[in-house]
């Protein structure tokens, strides 16, 4: 696009003469968008939503998953008695709680309470392992496979597959469970 600047500059330049140098500095020094507007359009990732659902229901990230335009995100009090299911908007990082319990079974979240890895560190360490967007974190502490407790993170890549795989919850070690097309 500089070099179409240029050229229509230099043309107007041959046929208007000095008087069009002001607009032909001014047009090749014009930016072609504002970063701030550019930054507007940037949609909230998987870390944003967490971040943002902390700030708004203070806890630990139990689960989150994109659908479509929000984010769905799980937080349980550090106490583990409460429990929030919120929402927070891909476009604009606004939250809105759906339901909140002050009366859970705080024995029911202990593990995912005294995990050494959290959502957010689970989330990263995917994303390093298996390039893309990370679009889905949930805590797995099934004790009947006889595996340590771990979260399921599901990564989208910029070539539409989906990839799903386990994070340790104690070493942060990442393995894959599977690549799939996109099934969205």
């Amino acid at each position: 696009m500089k070099r179409n600047v240029c050229g229509v500059a230099a043309a107007v330049l041959l046929a208007c003469g000095p008087a069009a140098t002001a607009f032909a500095a001014s047009a090749e020094a014009a930016p072609a968008a504002p970063a701030a507007v550019s930054a507007a359009l940037a949609d909230v990732t998987a870390e944003g939503a967490a971040a943002a659902a902390l700030k708004a229901y203070p806890g630990v990230v139990e689960s989150l998953d994109r659908d479509g335009n929000v984010w769905h995100v799980d937080v349980i009090t550090r106490d583990g008695k409460g429990h929030a299911e919120l929402k927070v908007d891909a476009a604009t990082g606004k939250v809105t709680r759906d339901s909140v319990d002050t009366d859970e079974d705080a024995g029911e979240h202990k593990a995912v309470l005294a995990a050494k890895v959290t959502a957010a560190q689970a989330l990263k360490a995917a994303v390093a392992a298996h390039p893309g967007e990370a679009w889905s974190v949930e805590w797995d502490s099934d004790d009947d496979n006889g595996k340590a407790a771990s979260w399921h993170v599901e990564v989208r890549a910029a070539d539409g597959k989906t990839w799903d795989g386990s994070v340790d919850a104690t070493t942060g070690k990442v393995t894959a469970q599977s690549d799939s097309d996109d099934d969205s």
